[in-house]
């Protein structure tokens, strides 16, 4: 679980209150129910005339997937297909029909259960990368609704100041409360800019790099099943696996590789050594 944009929001709302209590006037200035009301209503409801309503449900689906966040490791994804290709190369490709049962992830299920049926490669690949698209086009729906009420909040929320200011207009006979007044129509303008930039636009982004990431591990998925049904060796698939894996997010299997190399580079002055006290022996046997 990654609390990011949880994390973010929040502190990004603490900082507001921080200068709010900083200029000695008060948060119940600005919680105001009317420009509240109008900059999130109108600015959904905008959203939703822009698109359809699948597009909406979609995007209101992914939200409790943004705020959460991925628990996607790509050091687990490759030990989990080198597993897999361990069995399917003592056991055979049948074998991996069993694996399917244990599996949760209905991504990886199908694709085993797929191989286990004798499914071309072609064919398989095919069906995977429909699959992977179908994924992240909804991800990028949810995404660009999101991206979109960033861009008409704050829009709406000067619709919103002009409308209050309509109102001071009606009120220039009463000069003292002007300035409360002009203050209140203000905060429509605001909660247009907060909302844009403190909840749409964030969580838009949250959803994109997401979906980025969630195509990521599908397509190492996908490499790896494929390659697994093709009989690829599992040392060699791990080592091609993690060279699909970004620099900034290494495998698991790099850190042991390495250590393995040190080990081997540490036996060499040994043998070294070895081969210099032999070569002492067979000196000082002449010798004598």
């Amino acid at each position: 679980m990654d609390l990011a944009t949880i994390v973010g929001i929040l502190i990004a709302f603490g900082s507001l209150y921080a200068m709010i209590t900083l200029e000695g006037a008060h948060v119940e200035a600005l919680l105001l129910p009317a420009p509240m009301v109008l900059v999130f209503g109108a600015t959904i409801a905008i959203g939703i005339a822009g698109g359809t309503i699948k597009d909406f449900i979609v995007s209101a689906k992914a939200v409790p997937g943004a705020l959460k966040g991925s628990s996607y490791k790509p050091s687990q994804v490759i030990d989990q297909v080198v597993g897999l290709a361990e069995k399917a190369r003592s056991e055979g490709l049948l074998a991996l029909e069993q694996e399917a049962d244990k599996v949760s992830d209905p991504f990886l299920k199908g694709a085993l259960q797929n191989i286990a049926d004798g499914t071309d490669g072609e064919e398989l690949r095919m069906m995977l990368e429909d699959e992977i698209e179908s994924k992240t086009k909804s991800g990028r729906t949810a995404s660009k609704f999101f991206g979109a009420l960033g861009g008409y909040a704050p829009t709406v929320g000067i619709i919103g100041t002009v409308v209050s200011l309509t109102h001071v207009l009606e009120n220039l006979s009463s000069p003292d409360s002007l300035g409360p007044m002009i203050a209140t129509a203000f905060v429509a303008t605001l909660w247009g800019l907060l909302s844009a930039n403190f909840i749409w636009l964030p969580i838009g982004t949250r959803i994109r790099r997401l979906t980025d990431m969630e195509a990521e591990r599908m397509t190492l998925l996908m490499e790896g099943v494929l390659a697994v049904q093709s009989g690829s060796q599992p040392r060699i698939l791990g080592e091609r696996l993690r060279a699909m894996v970004p620099s900034d997010a290494p495998a698991k299997g790099k850190g042991k590789a390495g250590k393995g190399g040190k080990g081997d580079k540490s036996k060499a002055p040994k043998a070294k050594g070895a081969k210099g006290k032999g070569a002492d022996s067979a000196t000082n046997k002449e010798a004598a």
